[in-house]
């Protein structure tokens, strides 16, 4: 374990038809964040959620949802979230974007014998 250090978590909460440039939204924001080489992310699907209409969305078989929520989360420095915000912004439609302090650990495993 290396010691503990100070990053940026970017939680951007949208819907999963929201699109951009003819793709799913979530993945034209994964894409743009490896290739300005952000440290990682990582796409959530939600069963369940509602925004600002209090509309809810739903994965129930009854009230199936086309328009799930989607979560998307990147890490990195301060410094490179913040840049990344100039780019996203022109992406985003609606949704919303939350930014929060976080000590990143960085957890090795050992390296597996051949």
């Amino acid at each position: 374990m290396q010691i503990p250090h100070d990053a940026v978590l970017l939680r951007i909460f949208i819907g999963e038809s929201d699109r951009w440039e003819h793709r799913p939204l979530h993945e034209a924001i994964v894409l743009k964040a490896r290739e300005l080489h952000l440290a990682g992310a990582t796409v959530l699907r939600g069963p369940l959620g509602y925004g600002k209409s209090s509309r809810l969305h739903t994965a129930k078989i009854l009230r199936l949802s086309m328009d799930l929520p989607i979560i998307i989360e990147i890490v990195d420095s301060e410094e490179k979230i913040n840049a990344f915000l100039p780019v996203l912004d022109p992406m985003m439609g609606g949704g919303l974007v939350t930014l929060e302090r976080v000590k990143c650990l960085e957890y090795r495993g050992k390296s597996r014998p051949e």
